[in-house]
């Protein structure tokens, strides 16, 4: 497994260059913002955009919404990593079962495709995404039937530590989880970085 989980992909370009290692150039990124279309606040998406571009990497825009499974399927096999934006966590879960996004993701990534994560994008991957109702609101999942992560791995993602608008929830999660959970605090300026089963913070 191979993942670049982040608060702020715009933030640690320089983390994720050193992590990728190769050649950016030409490559290309499945890009699903499909998290976000249900928050008021985006402009997440647009930096994380021109992040890729800056790179040198094409973009390929992905809305798990509205998009048919086939084709779904194509584009996640076809371009060289896999990016999913911030926004809410629980309507982008439900998006990604409904759509079969979900099992055609964790394929990918247990064949070694990049997986890069942007705050919602990050907190999918722990086994339950519970624990971040104190940061998104859950009612906007409104089919979702249980609140299960993708589980690759057996952390779970605490996205935007020490930001003004953030704090307040990041600080309920901890007090109310740190004994239970295996909690992976993440600031903005930070990434955690999955090789194998190695899960590693750096920034």
């Amino acid at each position: 497994m191979n993942m670049f989980l982040s608060s702020s992909f715009a933030d640690v370009l320089d983390l994720f260059k050193e992590f990728v290692s190769e050649d950016l150039v030409g490559k290309s990124v499945t890009f699903i913002p499909t998290a976000s279309h249900v928050e008021e606040i985006t402009h997440y998406v647009e930096a994380a955009k021109s992040a890729f571009s800056s790179l040198g990497i094409v973009v390929d825009m992905l809305d798990v919404s509205n998009t048919p499974f086939s084709a779904i399927k194509d584009k996640l096999n076809k371009n060289d990593y896999i990016y999913v934006s911030g926004g809410n966590t629980f309507f982008l879960m439900q998006e990604l079962r409904k759509s079969g996004a979900d099992q055609l993701i964790i394929e990918q990534i247990h064949k070694e495709k990049l997986y890069i994560g942007e705050s919602a994008g990050s907190v999918i991957v722990a086994p339950s995404i519970t624990y971040i109702e104190h940061m998104d609101d859950k009612a906007k999942g409104t089919s979702l039937s249980d609140n299960k992560g993708l589980h690759l791995i057996e952390g779970y993602p605490v996205p935007h530590v020490g930001h003004v608008y953030f704090n307040e929830s990041v600080e309920q999660i901890i007090k109310k989880y740190q004994s239970s959970l295996h909690l992976l605090l993440l600031s903005n300026k930070q990434a955690i970085l999955v090789s194998g089963t190695d899960v590693t913070l750096k920034g």
